[in-house]
């Protein structure tokens, strides 16, 4: 015969169970904030605009003397940010890096032409804006000209080389996951590293070998167990970077800001459980019936299926939003397939007369408007504020403001849709969305989805099971059904029109 200890009720268990959550939130919160600050210990960073290029020059503090200008250009849907880590690298050797936005990505609120096709008017303008970074550093007083590095990743990876080439005063040159080097000069540019990681895909390592034989100086070197983002955190990418530029500084630090950001969004994560649980309470939901579980997988399959292939010739193609446009077209299209097979065929037990389980008190409406206002806004802090502070840009600029909710209503569309279809089943959404990424991969491998798809779609898996996760959390609250696709479209809609390039 066992007693159960005082006070351990299951209400008693939950509360235990979610202060321990608000206290962990709370402590990866403060931990993260306190290693964003030292991130930049030792560095001093300054922001300039010229000729519409934003810039940001970062430098080590107590050196003095002419020292080495390094200008660091991002890739497509990067940004300054993002190559943040390497200009503290660089800064730490000694040198003066300089970040720039190029058209279209971070700050920078004009367009890239011919965005994602490496087309002449779009290299034309990398060109620019890198003349004009280079420029820029040239005008340092405490630069040596003679020392100019240029440091790219891949679509700045072919900026820089192609620049580098046509100016012999560069004196050295690094590119990361070069996407081709065809039109490089013969020898040119002198000075080459270049770094490629061993998990990209083969187009990469094929382009950097065919590059390393076609020149003297030149240095290869592949990143095991790295593809084509986190390259740019390797240790071993940072160190080759530090050697060229000169080193003899202090060791890099990588990971200086990116895990605390990762800490942010642990942070931000687990609290959303208490803060739900707080503001909506805990009630039984009504047990809406559901469709048999393969007759909504084939109709998910089949929705998005076609949401593919009609988003590829949607208007939404036409938003300004490199990628986007498609990944937009896609969600509404998907969505409204799902919403419509929920409500008329195949699965008509998705919408029909919810069976409560159990008597369900009704929540005041403002007080479910009230915790919908705070659970979205706290979705887009929980996700812009970690990306921004320590990964890449996540503030929006120029076109970017009005592209945000056209974004926003496509992801709700798609949640709503998702949440009809499953009735509310939290492994079903899970499945019926795990779908979704698996149909936009399989769009952009046949060719219906542009190819930097495939780039992307490991980011957008990890943000669509990050809804589903917070999604299962609000259901046992009693939130109306459509709370978690509201909440949801914040956490999806902010990084897709915010870090997506404008075109």
């Amino acid at each position: 015969m066992s007693v159960r200890p005082v006070g351990a009720t299951p209400a008693a268990r939950r509360v235990a169970v979610l202060a321990v959550l608000a206290v962990l939130a709370a402590l990866a919160l403060a931990f993260g904030g306190y290693g964003l600050a030292r991130a930049d210990a030792g560095l001093t960073s300054r922001r300039a605009t010229v000729d519409g290029v934003p810039l940001t020059e970062v430098r080590a503090t107590g050196v003095a003397g002419r020292r080495p200008g390094v200008v660091i250009t991002h890739g497509f849907a990067g940004s300054a940010r993002l190559m943040r880590p390497i200009a503290d690298t660089v800064a730490r050797q000694g040198a003066i890096a300089l970040l720039l936005d190029v058209a279209g990505h971070g700050a920078n609120p004009a367009r890239l032409p011919g965005a994602g096709r490496d087309a002449a008017d779009s290299r034309a303008t990398l060109e620019h804006d890198l003349s004009v970074a280079v420029a820029y550093l040239r005008t340092r007083p405490d630069v040596d000209p003679a020392r100019i590095v240029l440091v790219g990743h891949s679509m700045g990876a072919g900026a820089v080389t192609r620049y580098a080439a046509g100016h012999p005063d560069v004196a050295r040159t690094v590119a990361i996951s070069l996407p081709d080097s065809e039109d490089l000069p013969e020898g040119r540019p002198d000075g080459l590293l270049l770094i490629v990681g061993g998990a990209e895909f083969p187009a990469f390592r094929d382009t950097a070998e065919a590059a390393s034989r076609r020149g003297v100086g030149r240095r290869l070197v592949v990143v095991p167990g790295v593809e084509h983002v986190s390259v740019l955190f390797a240790g071993r990418t940072h160190d080759e970077v530090a050697a060229w530029v000169g080193g003899g500084g202090d060791p890099p630090r990588p990971l200086a800001r990116l895990a605390p950001a990762g800490l942010l969004l642990l942070g931000f994560g687990l609290g959303f459980v208490p803060l739900a649980t707080l503001l909506l309470g805990r009630r039984p939901r009504p047990s809406w019936p559901a469709a048999p579980t393969p007759a909504v997988l084939a109709v998910a399959a089949s929705a998005a299926g076609l949401g593919a292939l009609v988003g590829a010739l949607a208007p939404t193609t036409r938003l300004p939003l490199a990628v986007g446009g498609h990944v937009t077209g896609f969600l509404l299209v998907t969505g409204v397939l799902l919403a419509a097979a929920a409500r008329w065929w195949p699965l008509p037990a998705a919408t029909s007369t919810p069976v409560p389980t159990a008597p369900v008190a009704h929540r005041a409406p403002v007080r479910s408007a009230v915790a919908a206002a705070l659970l979205t806004g706290y979705a887009v802090t929980a996700v812009a504020v970690p990306i921004h502070l320590g990964f890449t840009a996540a503030l929006p600029v120029g076109d970017r403001w009005w592209l945000l909710p056209v974004v926003a209503a496509a992801c709700l569309v798609f949640l709503t849709g998702a949440e009809l279809a499953t009735a509310g089943r939290s492994w079903r959404y899970a499945a019926v969305s795990g779908i979704a990424v698996l149909a936009l991969t399989a769009s952009a491998v046949v060719g219906l989805a542009p190819g930097f798809v495939l780039l992307v779609v490991p980011l957008f898996a990890v943000l669509v099971g990050w809804q589903a996760a917070w999604a299962a959390v609000l259901r046992p609250t009693g939130a109306p059904r459509w709370l978690p696709a509201l909440v949801g479209a914040a956490l999806l809609a902010w990084p897709m029109a915010t870090t997506l390039p404008l075109s």
